[in-house]
């Protein structure tokens, strides 16, 4: 069971994921708008599990809430917005955004986000410690920690399971659809462009080491490092 907090101005799609939601047992908060949002992270950090959050909303935008609710907890956001453009997408997972789903959706494939969401940020079984380094970059499985000439890199969940997978099987060409299917945890549909957004974004984290991250045309990506 998951508790989730879905924030949305409009009733009747609050009313339709908690319909969904429950049916599967899971507990559901809802919040009229962004700063509704806010103060009820603000008044308990550790209630909700996850956060279901539109984009559109009167007196405080979902990305600006996103923002704030990230500085208080990590707790995963999933955002919902009736505009697909790339540079939305890009602004959402830029805010620390872990999905970003495009209205009007079907509540099956929301819950199946947020399950895939949920299973990746998990915490994992204890286990011996394992870091791959390649030159000035580091990944530490075990913290799941990953450091640039020494400096910690703030990855969001998704941008963290992408590089994982990446270096993981580095030296292999590995297919979007292989990297789909293994990093959002759901056989994928819809535009795929989204893995090209979090490659992007993933590069920019990288800074020289940004070239470690092959692109092999019309197949996928490759990681690509001296030890």
């Amino acid at each position: 069971m998951y508790r989730l907090l879905v924030v949305d101005d409009e009733e009747k799609i609050r009313g339709l994921i908690r319909k969904y939601a429950e049916f599967e047992g899971h507990q559901v908060s809802e919040a009229r708008n962004g700063m509704e949002a806010v103060e009820l992270c603000r008044k308990n950090p550790q209630a909700y599990d996850l956060i279901v959050m539109d984009v559109m909303m009167p007196e405080l935008d979902g990305f600006s809430a996103a923002a704030e609710i990230k500085k208080i907890s990590p707790i995963p956001v999933l955002m919902l917005s009736a505009r697909g453009e790339e540079y939305d997408k890009i602004h959402g997972f830029e805010l620390g955004a872990d999905d970003y789903v495009v209205k009007p959706f079907s509540p099956k494939e929301l819950m199946l986000r947020v399950h895939a969401i949920m299973n990746r940020v998990r915490p994992a079984a204890a286990q011996p410690r394992q870091v791959e380094s390649f030159g000035g970059l580091s990944v530490d499985f075990s913290a799941r920690v990953v450091t640039v000439d020494g400096q910690r890199v703030e990855l969001s969940p998704k941008e963290y399971e992408l590089l994982s997978y990446l270096v993981q099987n580095k030296g292999l060409a590995l297919t979007r659809e292989m990297i789909l299917t293994h990093v959002w945890g759901y056989d994928f549909y819809g535009d795929d462009r989204t893995l090209d957004t979090h490659i992007k974004l993933l590069r920019r984290r990288l800074g020289p080491y940004s070239g470690y991250i092959v692109t092999l045309r019309g197949v996928g990506y490759r990681f690509e490092a001296g030890e």
